[in-house]
């Protein structure tokens, strides 16, 4: 089978599974939204920081998938196995430092000037939230040990169950009932750590009877801590992690910045971030199978092949992003009204949604570029890249073209100024990545 079917096959797969998990966030919006619109503000503000954390941490248990890939690739199943036993340390890490995190919300509430009276909703949604990071990090790792084998059906099955548990379960414990009260906000959060430790219980079942893991043998006795190999982790983790800090941050953090405006353009606003994340998935699927099959053949140590999975997927990315941002360029005002029945936030949403169309695109290539950079080792660039202009042209530009005034544009005292700011940003990281990518990998070689 050819490189560009084997990709297109396994991001299809793990796409289903990722836009099972961002309809929990999907799920919660609407629902937040049909129940009040101080709910779905406060959701939109506890998520954004939520989300900059969680998959920060995240990024260094994903940092193991083009070191598991290449195991594979070189023949080497039992250092597949000794690699994730050693991963269960560094996953007890990112629980304990996002606990941390999560119980501390007060001094960035405070600087990013998000309403007092919004602030109790927010920190009690995210105290509710740091008891579904021990399940979250270890299906993590679960998810990133079969998208480096190149099989994630079992991840998206699992996925697309909790689903149907989710759902039923956000309504139930927003609005009450059956002897529960209504808990707005706060009913989201516990639906997503009951959902989360179901999954998790699923997931170590499969991994205890499937046949595919036993060549692994995840199971056997846990050995002390190996400094080298997680020193290899942290050193592919960190950075990658810092820079995946970097660019959620550039976009949640727009979400704690807005709140100052008010309910109305902070509840439009969660809407069009609610709809980037989901879009988001498309190319994070893609850059995922794209570095599962590149670090399978860099290991195996086939160049031609390697050339031949970094071409497709590109070209998967490209196609799928641009046909995603026409389609939602035309039904944007639909889908404005489908989040919300509120005349204001739709026609805040629909207008950011225009934005978002545009934003899609360039996040897509340097999505990629990030991912195939990983498997070469490449971090540490990518991050200053990030820094730069992502925070830099960005957020602080947003901020200054939102309240201050940029040059001859007045403060436009709206949420559009990030989303302008934002996409410009994401443009030029694309550019710079590529060109970066270039150099690393794809430049002949003297």
């Amino acid at each position: 089978m050819s490189e560009f079917r084997l990709i297109l096959r396994h991001a299809g797969t793990v796409l289903v599974g990722q836009l099972a998990v961002m309809a929990f966030g999907v799920i919660d919006t609407v629902v937040a939204g049909r129940h009040s619109s101080t709910s779905l503000a406060a959701l939109s503000v506890g998520s954004a920081i939520y989300m900059s954390i969680f998959i920060a941490l995240m990024g260094l248990l994903q940092a193991l998938l083009p070191i598991w890939a290449e195991h594979r690739g070189a023949e080497r199943p039992l250092q597949v196995g000794y690699s994730w036993r050693q991963g269960i340390y560094l996953s007890l890490v990112v629980m304990v430092v996002g606990t941390a995190l999560l119980l501390s919300p007060g001094p960035l509430l405070d600087w990013t000037g998000v309403p007092q009276a919004m602030q109790r909703e927010v920190r009690d949604y995210l105290a509710i939230l740091t008891l579904a990071l021990p399940a979250t990090a270890f299906f993590r790792m679960f998810g990133t040990l079969n998208q480096s084998m190149g099989k994630p059906k079992l991840v998206t099955w699992l996925q697309v169950f909790s689903l149907f548990i989710k759902l039923p379960l956000t309504v139930w414990l927003v609005f009450g009932g059956a002897g529960i009260p209504a808990q707005g906000a706060a009913g989201c959060a516990w639906a997503t750590v009951l959902v989360s430790w179901l999954m998790l219980a699923l997931a170590l079942l499969l991994l205890r009877t499937q046949s595919i893991y036993r060549p692994y043998r995840i199971w056997a006795p846990m050995e002390r801590p190996d400094w080298r190999v997680l020193a290899e982790f942290l050193r592919l983790g960190v950075p990658g992690s810092l820079a995946i800090l970097v660019e959620v941050t550039s976009f949640t953090l727009m979400a704690l910045f807005i709140a100052r405006l008010g309910a109305v353009a902070t509840a439009g606003h969660q809407v069009a971030a609610s709809v980037t994340a989901v879009l988001y998935m498309m190319p994070l699927s893609i850059g995922i199978a794209t570095s599962a099959r590149i670090g399978y053949w860099l290991g195996a140590a086939h160049a031609e092949r390697v050339r031949g999975a970094m071409k497709a997927g590109f070209t998967i990315a490209l196609g799928a992003s641009v046909g995603f941002s026409a389609l939602l360029w035309l039904g944007r005002d639909w889908l404005a009204m489908a989040y919300s029945s509120q005349a204001p936030v739709v026609a805040v949403a629909s207008a950011l949604l225009a934005w978002v169309a545009l934003y899609h695109a360039a996040d897509a290539m340097q999505c990629i570029s990030v991912f195939v950079l990983r498997c070469y080792r490449v971090t540490l660039a990518p991050l200053l890249i990030y820094g730069v202009v992502l925070w830099g042209v960005g957020l602080l530009g947003g901020y200054v073209l939102a309240y201050q005034g940029l040059g001859p544009w007045p403060a436009m005292q709206s949420p559009a100024a990030f989303w302008i700011t934002g996409t410009v940003a994401l443009v030029i990281t694309s550019i710079s990545l590529a060109i970066l990518l270039w150099r690393v990998a794809i430049r002949p070689r003297p």
